[in-house]
């Protein structure tokens, strides 16, 4: 059976976002056209490693097609997109495999996102073996110009960075209540 495409060419909007408090986040890609919807849950790490290799793949469009291809080297400001995710917020599936690619013919960068399967796991073990992914049943499929590609790599940096502060010491996360920083030997810093 062929799966249920979630499919924005172009979308309105397509941003990155969270929900909740810092350290207590649910992380969504969310699309729009017109009264459709689609907002799919994704880990910290997934939002990150998509606007990395958006920015990446952005930067290798601009320098493999020179002038043919006009990809904006920062987000247009026009496309800035600061506004919080649209209610309902209704999660299709959770991430798990995500793809990307440049269209040449349409210029767009095109983003698919499939669920996360238990059967998709591949154990240490495993990892030498012949694996076939299963069929996905549904697929989050966006293609974006690059200047709406680079808008989306901003808003989800400034996404990332509006987590929980960093501790100098360690680099792990600093919760409201406190840190046992592993730097100070397990010992919880209070402030004087």
């Amino acid at each position: 059976m062929a799966p249920l495409v979630h499919g924005f060419d172009p979308p309105e909007r397509f941003v990155a976002g969270t929900v909740g408090p810092p350290g207590s986040r649910t992380f969504f890609l969310q699309a729009r056209s017109g009264s459709r919807l689609v907002s799919v849950a994704l880990e910290k790490q997934q939002v990150a490693a998509l606007a990395e290799r958006v920015d990446e793949l952005l930067d290798e469009v601009m320098r493999t097609t020179g002038n043919e291809t006009v990809v904006p080297a920062v987000a247009p400001l026009d496309l800035e997109d600061t506004d919080p995710l649209e209610q309902p917020i209704e999660e299709e599936f959770r991430a798990g495999t995500m793809t990307l690619s440049w269209d040449p013919d349409d210029e767009r960068v095109v983003i698919e996102v499939f669920p996360f399967t238990e059967a998709a796991v591949v154990a240490p073990d495993q990892v030498d073996q012949d694996f076939e992914e299963p069929d996905p049943e549904e697929v989050f499929l966006v293609r974006v110009p690059a200047g709406v590609a680079r808008a989306f790599v901003k808003r989800a940096a400034h996404v990332l960075e509006a987590g929980r502060p960093s501790c100098p010491f360690c680099g792990g996360p600093i919760d409201p209540d406190g840190h046992l920083c592993v730097r100070a030997n397990g010992f919880r810093r209070r402030d004087p």
